[in-house]
């Protein structure tokens, strides 16, 4: 297979954007076309998915000179790391289409696409000024959405997100020159390559603390992770349902997966002696974020702390220096992936219809959907860890991954996952399974999911029960990538 490939992928969804930008102005033809341009990217991903040898490292490299004065390549690859990231992103974003398929102008389906390059661009980066590149691309469509197509006070949420993210990308971008003078200092030549930072050797210890410090915040802020965290519950809220789907299914999972690409090989040693730390705020993350949640009554609100909660949980996977944590969470990023992004579509469906997003307003939506409310629990369910869902095989890697790192945060851990079964189960049956509480008694006026809509949908669910019966299919895709970066880059070495 040719590694041409993966540059299609990038930006076969950016061309057919602005092809679409300059020659037509109906709002459906665009879709249309951007809708089948996600199924033929998911189309070669799954091809390249198919063919590709866990066992061969990073696969179809694309190296060639992009700025050559600085050493500065379009160099991009793809390992089992990413390539199950990738495989996520092209799963997700067609069936989301059919869920946002009405009432979407052409600006939407444009930022749509333009999003989808910017996030694969950014995901198989190998190069850090084209990491960089794609990074604050993937932003701007989502500026663009939110500040167009949101509501409430949607402009101060859009200021506030773009603050946080373009703060914590100059940290990065500072960061990044630093290593690139760095190398040069010592080889005699410009590269930022990955590979080549790797290399470098004169940077005295404190300095690699605070280049990955300053990494480490920019990724925290797209995850987000406390206490970067305040963007999140106003973006969220005010955000449309098709810019939440990517920023807490996809854009928030990016941060996890540069946390592994970038800081463990660059700055293994600073991982290696800092993972204590993370581990603790992810923990810490997990309840603080699990207990905001029960206190609220707008559900963007709730679903909003719980995906920061769920993310927390993630980023203590990954700083648990073994096999077991790590791939927990890479395999928690793609059920948190379905189940969040499935959820968030469906409350966007249940706010347009009943016109509330109040707990306290909702009620008596199952006998009125029911084939609404039995996906919604299937969704739900895989978020609290039901045994047999892809959610209950992750978090249970992640909390045998917490143990071998530490007994007592092990504990801890698999106790207070219990707080997401409590928000989830209460919320569900106030708003869903409950009648409403209303002095006339009338029900909310909710429809039950159409055939697209589900046709949407019946992807995921089954991707939930499969991904919880049969693991290891899916695991021994990326468990070569994991064990190759605690094995052969981290010093403590790989346990499993």
């Amino acid at each position: 297979m040719s590694a041409d490939i993966l540059s299609f992928i990038i930006f076969l969804p950016a061309i057919v954007a602005f092809i679409l930008m300059i020659t037509t102005k109906d709002a459906n033809t665009v879709r249309n076309i951007a809708f089948v341009t996600t199924i033929i990217i998911f189309g070669l991903v799954l091809k390249l998915y198919l063919s590709f040898d866990p066992e061969a490292g990073i696969q179809f490299v694309t190296n060639n000179v992009w700025i050559e004065q600085y050493g500065i390549n379009y160099y991009i690859g793809v390992d089992g790391f990413s390539l199950t990231i990738l495989m996520l992103i092209a799963l997700l974003i067609s069936p989301a289409y059919l869920l946002l398929w009405e009432g979407r102008t052409k600006g939407y389906w444009i930022n749509m696409l333009l999003v989808q390059t910017g996030i694969t661009g950014a995901l198989l980066s190998l190069d850090m000024v084209l990491f960089y590149f794609f990074w604050e691309t993937m932003l701007l469509p989502i500026f663009l959405i939110m500040g167009m197509f949101g509501t409430g006070n949607k402009i101060f949420s859009t200021i506030k997100v773009t603050v946080y993210t373009i703060a914590g990308s100059l940290l990065m971008l500072i960061a990044i020159m630093y290593l690139g003078t760095a190398y040069y200092a010592e080889f005699g030549t410009w590269s930022f390559a990955i590979d080549s930072f790797t290399q470098i050797s004169t940077l005295s210890y404190d300095a690699k603390l605070w280049l990955f410090l300053a990494f480490a915040t920019a990724f925290a802020i797209k995850i987000p992770l406390f206490p970067f965290h305040t963007w999140i519950t106003d973006t969220y809220t005010n955000a449309p349902t098709g810019a939440v789907f990517i920023l807490s299914a996809i854009m928030a999972k990016l941060g996890v997966y540069a946390i592994v690409r970038f800081l463990i090989p660059i700055f293994p040693e600073i991982y290696s002696d800092f993972s204590i730390f993370f581990v603790c705020i992810g923990i810490f993350g997990l309840i603080y974020f699990g207990i905001a949640a029960l206190m609220q009554n707008d559900i963007k609100r709730m679903f909003a702390y719980a995906s920061a909660s769920h993310l927390s949980f993630i980023t203590a996977g990954v700083f648990s220096l073994n096999a077991y944590g790590m791939s927990g969470a890479l395999y928690l990023i793609i059920a948190h992936a379905i189940a969040t992004g499935g959820l968030f579509l469906l409350i966007g469906i249940l706010h347009r219809e009943t016109g509330f997003k109040t707990i306290s307003n909702l009620g008596g939506i199952a006998k009125q959907a029911p084939i609404f409310t039995v996906i919604f629990a299937i969704f739900l369910f895989s978020n609290v860890g039901l045994p047999g869902t892809s959610g209950f095989t992750s978090e249970l890697l992640i909390i045998f991954g917490l143990y071998e790192f530490h007994p007592v945060l092990g504990y801890i851990s698999g106790l207070t996952v219990l707080i997401a079964a409590s928000f989830m189960l209460w919320m569900f049956q106030r708003a869903i399974l409950q009648d409403r509480e209303t002095d006339n008694g009338k029900d909310l006026p909710m429809r039950d999911l159409k055939i697209k809509e589900i046709l949407g949908l019946i992807p995921w669910v089954v991707l939930i029960f499969v991904m919880g019966l049969y693991p290891d299919y899916f695991i021994d895709k990326f468990e070569p990538s994991v064990l190759h970066y605690i094995s052969d880059i981290l010093p403590s070495g790989a346990t499993k």
